[in-house]
């Protein structure tokens, strides 16, 4: 692009600069709790793992989101620290049956995963909404003032 050419709007601006800041951590806290990452009440899922399009309280859009495969990785390293080194450390020290072992760890692998698939998506979606990716950047009319955010 030449320097006569308008600046594309995806580009950092002095515009987008003074933007206010979001909470990450507030943010990531209501997305745990599947909930609106701007006002902590609407509901963020509208199934499993599908998100709702808007939120019903504050009307904050969440068809921006691209949470796509990092909550399905997250989980596999939280639910992989837990189930291998019990796993390692009941084979080293009572050596189990193998039918035993994967009656054991095959349900909770299963479970802990599900159970922890919708909050950790959740806190994806507060994550990047708080850092304003991928759309959510656009429209602050909804945001919460720090005042309140901080209040919680």
């Amino acid at each position: 692009m030449d320097s006569q050419t308008s600046v594309p709007a995806t580009t950092w601006t002095a515009e987008l600069g003074t933007l206010p800041k979001r909470d990450l951590w507030t943010a990531m806290k209501r997305g745990w709790r599947c909930r609106c990452p701007n006002c902590g009440k609407g509901k963020l899922f509208r199934a499993f793992l599908k998100t709702a399009d808007s939120c019903s309280e504050c009307g904050q859009d969440f068809t921006h989101h691209r949470a796509d495969d990092l909550p399905a990785y997250l989980v596999i390293v939280v639910v992989g620290h837990i189930v291998v080194p019990v796993g390692l450390w009941v084979e080293t020290n009572y050596a189990p049956p193998i039918a035993w072992q994967l009656a054991a760890y095959l349900p909770f692998t299963l479970i802990a995963s599900l159970a922890l698939l919708q909050p950790i998506k959740g806190t994806v979606v507060g994550l990047q909404w708080a850092l304003r990716m991928h759309g959510f950047d656009t429209d602050t009319s909804l945001d919460k003032p720090a005042a309140a955010a901080a209040a919680e």
